[in-house]
Order: C-alpha cells, then structure tokens, then sequence
C-alpha cells in the first residue's frame, strides 16, 4: 500500500497528546551513525522552521523473504512509533506457529525500540530480517512525507469508503465518515451473510463500529468469536484511513478546498461547476459513474446524476442478465433507483429475492458517491 502523494498527508491516528488527528511532520532516524548525521541536518532545519515531529501511519513495502512476504504499518505520535503492525506475514503449515510467536514480540521491540534497529526472534531469522526491513520502509516514508511539508494542513472532513476485504466466510467492506480529522461514524456497506453469518456479524459488527468511533484508528479490539470478520474490518478500515489520506493530500495540493465541504471526500472537478460562485466549496453537481461490481449473477454498475450535492437519478449501466436474471433485475433495479434518490446515499433496504443483485448496486453506487465527494 504505497502512499505516492508527494505533499504532506492528514492521518487517522490515535494519540494521547494530540487532540484528534493531526498534522504530518517529521520523524527522527534510527541510531546508527550515519542516521545520527542525517538526524542532525534534520534537526537543523527544524530549527531554522521546517517541520515538527511526524505524526501518521505509514506502511513499508512488503518484502519477501524464503516463507511468504511481510510488511509492516507503523503509527507515529510525534515523532515517536506508538503502534507497529504485520499487515502481512508468512502463512500456512509450520509458519503460522512461527508468526504467531514472532509477530507479536517484533512489534513490541519496534515500539520500545523507536527504530528498526531490534533483535532476530529466535526461530524466526527470515521473518525477523523481513520485518526489520519493512519497518525501515515505513520509516524512510515517514521522513519522506514529513520533509516534503511545512505549515498547516487543512483538517480533513468527508466520507471513504474502503477497499472490500474478503474472508473465509465472504467480503467485508467498511466506510467512514470524518470531520474535521475526527471519524464521526464507521458502517459496514458489505459483510458476511447467511446461516451463522447473520447471527455472528449481527453481533460483532456494531461492536466494531462503535469501537472504531471510541478509539479513533484501526487499532480495534476482536470481537471473540468474530475473528475473520474483526480482521477483514480492520483490513477494509485501514484502506478507508489511507483514503482519507490520500484525499488529505489532494486538498493540500489544492489548497485545502475538498476540506470545506460538509462531505468532500474526494471531489470531482464537476463539482466547482455547479457552484453559486460565493465562498467555500460548490456543491458537486454531474454526472458520475461507480466502478463495475462483479456478483455471482454478473457485473453490476452503477449511474448517479447529481445537483447542488444531490441525487437527482440513479440508473444501473449494467446489470446481471439471461434466464431468471432479467426477471430478477426488472423487478429490482427500478426499486434500487427509487431508493437511491430518496436516501441521497448508498444506505438503502437490499429488494427481496436480489440479494446479490442489491450488494453489487449498493457498493457501486457508494463508487459513484465517492467519486462525487457526496
């Protein structure tokens, strides 16, 4: 997950001294001496005002090593890592007794360590160099990010919606809505169903959402008996946060504008042409088409027109067909339309008996939201 924006970002981050979320800065290197030459030219710019200690999240490149890749997210509190994560790690056969043993003592070393400079996991010599390597990457683009910003970024406020992550027991897929560099709310708009599924996400979902809201970051709890669905939100959590930073980037390189708007997440430059021409961010207005979403049927795709930062039509331009199909999306497809004007949004009942037909409307007209900043 390379973050390729080249300006500073606003990240979703917990931290007890800073108040929300805060702005990107700088973070020191590891100790060796040649970091300790490059930390001194850094903490002379600080002081000649360049930029304070970073604060974000920022994930290394995976590396690969003999048993599988590993890469590692980091999150940084002025200047200082408070929370390292494996997003992945060797799987399968003797490797998960291993990475279970490993993982969790390598990311305690990197936050005691505030480096990359930690000791092998006996047993766990590849997956140890693998992670110390990610970590160091995570860290150069810590220092990146923080070099290239100065000054004051706007607060990010708007709605991202994820990337859908599968499970075991099917695709998980998570939005949130931010303001002002706080999430506001957190739901999913895709999640496990059927049998035991309705019964176990039913329970854990909300738990999830709620704790999300609570705590401020991916850093969340697992819900017992809900673990792969706890995994897939946070994986599905962590793409909205990259998101929003992302989108915090674009609004720098603008000058802050996404940021003025109640829902700007990721403005279309339609949307300024629809404006009454006085201060502040225009409402979006065009036309906007969500990604193709495959279903079990066939792809759904979805159309949404919208004025002064309203649906005003929404149209399937593609729709699983043949057979019981037609029959299937003639019926629904109108409902789906009706429902998404009258919600303004993707939050919308699925029709009885299109089931699939219904997830694949909704994720794709969440694509065309977010593509209008609506």
């Amino acid at each position: 997950m390379k973050k390729s924006h080249p300006l500073r970002r606003v990240v979703l981050a917990t931290a007890a001294t800073v108040s929300g979320i805060v702005l990107l800065l700088t973070l020191k290197p590891d100790s060796d001496p040649d970091s300790q030459a490059a930390g001194a030219a850094q903490q002379g710019a600080a002081q000649a005002g360049a930029a304070a200690a970073a604060t974000g999240t920022y994930t290394g490149d995976a590396v690969d090593t003999q048993y599988g890749p590993v890469q590692v997210r980091v999150t940084l509190a002025a200047g200082k890592i408070t929370q390292a994560d494996a997003v992945q790690a060797p799987k399968g056969g003797q490797s998960d007794q291993i990475t279970a043993n490993a993982v969790p003592k390598l990311n305690q070393a990197a936050v005691a360590a505030g480096s990359a400079n930690i000791d092998t996991v006996s047993g766990a010599t590849y997956t140890t160099e693998g992670y110390k390597k990610s970590l160091q990457s995570a860290i150069d683009k810590a220092n990146a990010g923080a070099s290239q910003g100065a000054g004051d970024a706007a607060p990010v406020t708007g709605v991202f919606t994820g990337d859908a992550a599968d499970t075991e027991y099917g695709a998980i897929q998570v939005r949130i809505t931010v303001k002002d560099n706080r999430i506001t709310k957190s739901e999913t708009v895709r999640q496990p169903k059927g049998g035991q599924s309705d019964q176990i996400t039913g329970k854990a979902v909300p738990k999830l959402n709620k704790d999300v809201v609570a705590k401020q970051s991916v850093q969340i709890d697992t819900v017992s008996g809900a673990t792969y669905t706890t995994e897939g939100y946070k994986k599905s959590l962590q793409s909205a946060i990259d998101k929003a930073n992302a989108g915090a980037g674009a609004a720098q390189e603008a000058g802050g504008q996404a940021s003025q708007s109640p829902e700007a997440g990721a403005q279309d430059p339609g949307a300024e042409q629809g404006g009454d021409g006085g201060s502040g961010a225009a409402q979006a207005s065009g036309t906007f088409t969500g990604d193709a979403v495959q279903t079990d049927y066939g792809p759904v795709q979805v159309r949404i027109t919208v004025a002064g930062g309203k649906i005003t039509k929404s149209e399937a331009v593609q729709q699983p067909k043949g057979g019981q199909s037609d029959q299937i999306t003639g019926n629904a497809i109108p409902k789906l339309n009706q429902a998404a004007v009258a919600a303004g949004s993707a939050d919308i009942d699925a029709v009885s008996g299109a089931t699939y037909t219904s997830g694949g409307y909704k994720e794709s007209l969440q694509s065309a939201l977010d593509q209008a900043g609506v």
